[in-house]
């Protein structure tokens, strides 16, 4: 596959000469860990039962907001108010609650090959999440060893506002020490998209959800990949457009 063309655009959209990579962010879920149908199971279950009509695609739709701004944009939309903290405190935890009985979620295909494939090549990688789910932040170590540094990683528990706003990103450069021209974002979620694009980076995305490859390229992702493992098999090439 030829990624010039995606590259030669971003560059002129930021009036660069040419990236200089040091660094690749990833989200959490649907990326590394294959979690999103676990996640849609218990978003949907805990918001349907406490009154709200609420998807599983709606589940896929709003994937990379906090849980806070995830209860407050549905409340908003279908009741005209937003949500009480308590009301968001307690489903919070009963979606964290219900999430945590389901078996352990495998890593995603081609995931820790490519981190590896990463760090191979001299880059940070970095986490950047909208998720707080501690029984997946607490596998990243076990599941990808010795390849994320603590202090790389950006939850929702390290923002006020999630995604699609820039901050998640915007703070994991900062954490890291890059300017947007030295990173690029890998994200499979169309409002995880839009962080990444409206923090300046240039943003990938894997298609691993059920949503159409169009919605991705419409929030504005350079370029989509079926999977992460093709992502995997291609990153050689991928990498080679980047940084000529």
């Amino acid at each position: 596959m030829n990624y010039n063309k995606a590259i030669k655009d971003y560059k002129q959209l930021q009036g660069l000469m040419a990236l200089q990579l040091r660094a690749v962010l990833f989200d959490m879920d649907g990326v590394l860990f294959d979690s999103m149908p676990f996640h849609a199971d218990a978003w949907s279950k805990v918001m349907t039962d406490a009154g709200f009509n609420f998807s599983r695609e709606d589940v896929y739709m709003n994937e990379g907001r906090t849980g806070a701004d995830t209860i407050n944009t549905a409340s908003i939309e279908q009741f005209g108010h937003p949500s009480t903290p308590e009301q968001i405190d307690a489903l919070c935890k009963a979606k964290c609650d219900l999430f945590a009985t389901y078996p352990p979620t495998p890593r995603m295909a081609g995931a820790l090959e490519l981190v590896e494939k990463v760090k191979a090549c001299g880059l940070t990688p970095m986490i950047v999440t909208g998720s707080g789910t501690p029984t997946l932040l607490n596998r990243i170590q076990s599941n990808f060893p010795d390849l994320f540094d603590e202090g790389h990683i950006v939850t929702s528990f390290n923002v006020k506002r999630g995604k699609p706003y820039p901050d998640p990103y915007l703070l994991a450069m900062e954490k890291g020490g890059f300017a947007p021209h030295e990173a690029i974002v890998v994200e499979n979620a169309p409002l995880g998209v839009k962080a990444g694009v409206a923090a300046g980076l240039f943003t990938i995305a894997v298609n691993t959800g059920p949503l159409k490859e169009e919605v991705l390229l419409n929030a504005g992702a350079s370029i989509v990949f079926p999977s992460m493992q093709n992502l995997c098999d291609e990153w050689e090439q991928l990498y080679k457009s980047l940084t000529e």
